[in-house]
């Protein structure tokens, strides 16, 4: 597909979100012209009701959309690169080896082909969490890649926020980093072409948004307004140091305002690009989640947020759970409003056509059709994302194909929410364990992992010239690609009990977060159950002796959790801490100690916690 102009930068601004924090510059309120906004956007296949050519009264529009692509610019592996489709019969079937940005760039070009009004948009947590190809560079890659993807614009999500919102404000504005400097050789970052919104992320001083709240498309006199948000919650799940100075706003609240602003401004058409999502009750990613009964349909954070924002916003495109789902939920007014998410890592895209009126200027709702799809592998790949890809990967080769370890098959990190413990959450709990329990390192007793920052399987098949079974840095480093801190901590036995009754209460009542556990300690996880009954008191042990409530532990985890991240509030009230090497370096320390080619890691039996179901 030809290269189409790109819109012209405008001047940005620069907001202070607290002392000495000079924060990201957005686009200046102004929106893009007409002319230059329309110069950009290509076509696409919609579903057809016969008058997506844009000469009537009613115009179709292809919203294209994707979330939670998390710098996985090349083919996701293992479960990471799989997807479950439910059969006619109810039977269900996996597919293997979807996603790479090189693919669903293809995927996409095809789609806006034959459609003259198409928008790609995204949820958030387009970067962070990355593998090493983009991690290394600091999403540099994943931004210049979504620049080649033509994508129109994006919310936040938590993981921008990964850095801190100085390095937000890179990625939006461009720049060599701050301390490694310009990676290539006389290239300088460009930053990224679309705008990141983010309209409940406010300065707590001025009450200014961090960034630019919306974002109004327009084409031959078609105009559709998107408002992006991150999930109220993203203090709870990033570094607190980043976002000093910030403040997370209600989700529900901050679209409504904002979709009266674009009212206001004559934008009557509106999608919101919300970093927040559900669960639907299949993890099939062409379940009908509109489908009736009993355990049916969808639920989490997203429903409640979707029957309150106002019947004014006419889809909404969420993210964050990593699930696939195009549902309908009725609106304040009990009218069907679509709301979407396209699972993670590029393995879905999803089509959506808005039947634009040109008399009212507004979507007509009952027309609007969404549908996710497959991103196979089975098409040619970009030539321009390989070359990218390419360009990337030998730069970081010589950090990223270091041998590190052997495995004798793969050692999964089940994208399942209802597979609680996970053979890899078990093998790094053991690592973590492992580098701090001598005496010199913290004493450590047991360790907890949080399982979000386990961000994908080792798998057995080399992904390169390594051998099968050989573990490289820069799969190791795709696993744990934070580089957090870790940390020995008292906590009483009482303290220990309450973080394991927080993993499914409180803040993770409707989305249970079970943290992965180091040999020796046991307990029961009673799902028949609610919130914190979910945890069998009397079960929990350490090496098979009963936990004591008044007794003092010594726990290894992570900075982020000993903060109290992830909605684990007990784990702030630790005393003792003593921080020891990072947990990517305790990681690959356990492997190269662990395994070589003769005598490669078994896969871990994952039975520590017994779960009634």
């Amino acid at each position: 597909m030809a290269a189409t102009p790109r819109k012209s930068r405008t001047a940005r601004r620069i907001l202070a979100a607290g002392a000495g924090l000079v924060t990201v510059g957005a686009l200046v309120a102004a929106m893009p012209s007409a002319g230059a906004a329309g110069d950009r956007f290509g076509g696409g296949h919609g579903h057809g009701h016969g008058h997506g050519k844009g000469q009537g009264r009613l115009v179709d529009v292809q919203l294209l959309s994707f979330n939670d692509l998390h710098g996985n610019l090349e083919p996701p592996t293992g479960s990471s690169g799989r997807l479950t489709h439910l059969n006619e019969d109810g039977t269900t079937r996996t597919i293997e080896g979807v996603g790479g940005v090189e693919y669903l760039a293809t995927h996409l070009r095809q789609a806006r082909k034959g459609n003259p009004y198409s928008v790609t948009a995204a949820a958030g947590d387009m970067i962070g969490a990355s593998p090493l190809v983009s991690g290394l560079f600091h999403d540099e890659p994943t931004v210049e890649a979504l620049n080649k993807l033509k994508l129109d614009v994006t919310s936040v999500g938590n993981h921008e926020f990964d850095e801190g919102a100085r390095e937000l404000a890179r990625m939006q504005n461009g720049g060599c980093h701050p301390t490694e400097g310009c990676f290539e050789k006389g290239k300088r970052f460009k930053g990224a072409d679309f705008p990141y919104l983010a309209a409940n992320v406010t300065n707590e001083k001025s009450g200014k948004p961090l960034l630019d709240p919306y974002f109004v498309w327009e084409r031959n006199g078609v105009r559709i307004g998107f408002i992006g948000v991150t999930l109220e919650g993203t203090a709870n799940i990033v570094s607190a140091e980043g976002i000093k100075g910030l403040k997370f706003g209600d989700e529900v609240e901050t679209i409504n305002k904002y979709a009266k602003v674009l009212e206001r401004k004559g934008v009557k058409s509106i999608v919101a690009l919300l970093h927040e999502g559900g669960l639907p009750a299949s993890g099939a990613y062409n379940y009908d989640c509109d489908s009736p009964g009993p355990g049916n349909g969808i639920s989490g954070p997203i429903v409640d947020i979707a029957k309150n924002v106002s019947p004014q916003v006419d889809a909404l495109v969420t993210g964050h759970t990593h699930q696939a789902y195009a549902c309908t939920i009725p609106d304040p007014a009990g009218k069907p409003r679509t709301v979407t998410s396209a699972a993670s890592f590029g393995r879905l895209y999803t089509d959506t056509t808005l039947t634009y009126d040109r008399r009212t200027n507004d979507i007509v709702r009952t027309a609007v059709a969404s549908a996710n799809h497959v991103v196979t592998r089975d098409v040619k790949p970009a030539e321009d994302m390989t070359r990218l890809i390419d360009r990337w990967k030998t730069l970081a080769a010589p950090i990223a194909n270091r041998p590190v370890g052997h495995v004798a098959a793969d050692i999964e990190n089940p994208l399942d929410p209802q597979a609680y413990e996970k053979p890899l959450g078990d093998l790094i709990a053991d690592a973590q364990l492992e580098g701090m329990a001598p005496a010199d390192k913290g004493g450590a007793q047991l360790a907890l992992m949080n399982p979000g920052g386990i961000r994908a399987p080792l798998t057995h098949k080399a992904s390169g010239a390594e051998g099968d079974g050989v573990v490289t840095y820069g799969e190791a480093y795709t696993v744990q690609p934070f580089t957090n801190m870790m940390t020995a901590v008292d906590l009483t036995g009482a303290q220990l009990v309450t973080a394991l009754q927080q993993q499914v209460s409180g803040a993770n009542l409707a989305s249970p977060k079970i943290l992965q556990v180091s040999k020796g300690f046991t307990y029961t996880l009673d799902m028949t159950k609610a919130g914190a009954d979910r945890i069998v008191v009397s079960s929990v042990r350490l090496n098979g002796e009963p936990i004591d409530p008044a007794k003092t532990y010594r726990v290894a985890m992570n900075e982020f959790l000993s903060g109290g991240g992830d909605g684990f509030a007990v784990l702030k009230d630790h005393k003792n801490k003593l921080v020891g090497a990072s947990d990517l370096d305790m990681f690959t320390a356990y492997l190269t100690a662990h395994s070589s080619a003769s005598a490669p890691l078994p896969v871990p039996a994952a039975n520590r916690i017994t779960v009634i179901k």
